[in-house]
């Protein structure tokens, strides 16, 4: 006869094997959580919350970017509160709906778009962006690899107002390239920065202004494009 098991022991059994078994299948569907993670981030937008944030300190320091791992996409939404949601973006044509945030810092770029400059104003100088690409065509600034074309309409929103750009540029650049984020004299700009499929380089998409309305003026059809896929206020 075989001696009887001790029930503490029996029990942490139990335990490391449900562990063990909850582990597997994390690293089995890391990547379909990673995307969720980022995907169900919806952020409240409005004018007073964007007005509050602006005011708030951005990190602009591009080398301390990291790769979206699921660690740092698990401490963004740990550390939600930390991303300064300064408005979106929208472009309808590649389904690409983000909120904007202050800076490039790690937790920003985990789950939105983020400035590439300081003090950087909508509808005036060159609106820099910064986001990932990720494995899932639709996450963060991924459509912009798989979709995007000259010609289509990007629109940013500060909750206040909508500007309209129209894509003239869609070109491949050299990681080292950060010239193409300043200000051009004379040209009112929106630039767009996301990660080749390897990684090193970069793929830059750039808009020229049109036009701006106040939010509640803009076509119904570009007030959705923000409104029905966040939990916005304006």
């Amino acid at each position: 006869m075989q001696p009887k098991q001790h029930p503490v022991l029996k029990w942490l059994g139990r335990v490391v094997f449900v562990l063990l078994i909850a582990l597997s299948l994390a690293l089995i569907f890391n990547e379909q959580i990673k995307s969720w993670l980022v995907s169900s981030y919806s952020p409240t937008v409005t004018t007073k919350s964007v007005a509050k944030n602006k005011k708030k300190a951005g990190n602009f320091d591009f080398t301390k970017v990291k790769s979206l791992d699921f660690q740092t996409v698990a401490k963004a939404r740990l550390n939600k509160s930390a991303i300064n949601v300064i408005g979106s973006i929208s472009i309808p044509s590649v389904e690409l709906y983000l909120p904007i945030g202050k800076g490039v810092s790690n937790e920003t770029l985990a789950l939105a778009a983020g400035t590439m400059k300081a003090d950087q104003t909508m509808g005036t100088g060159n609106y820099a962006l910064a986001g990932h690409h990720m494995i899932k065509h639709g996450a963060l600034f991924s459509p912009l690899y798989y979709k995007s074309q000259v010609g289509q309409m990007i629109y940013l929103s500060d909750a206040k107002n909508i500007y309209a750009y129209r894509t003239s540029e869609r070109t491949f650049i050299q990681a080292t390239d950060v010239q193409v984020i300043d200000d051009v004299p004379g040209q009112k700009l929106v630039t767009l920065i996301t990660c080749d499929k390897t990684g090193a380089g970069r793929l830059m998409i750039r808009g020229k202004y049109v036009q701006q309305w106040s939010f509640d003026q803009a076509p119904q059809a570009v007030q959705k494009s923000f409104t029905s896929h966040f939990n916005n206020k304006y």
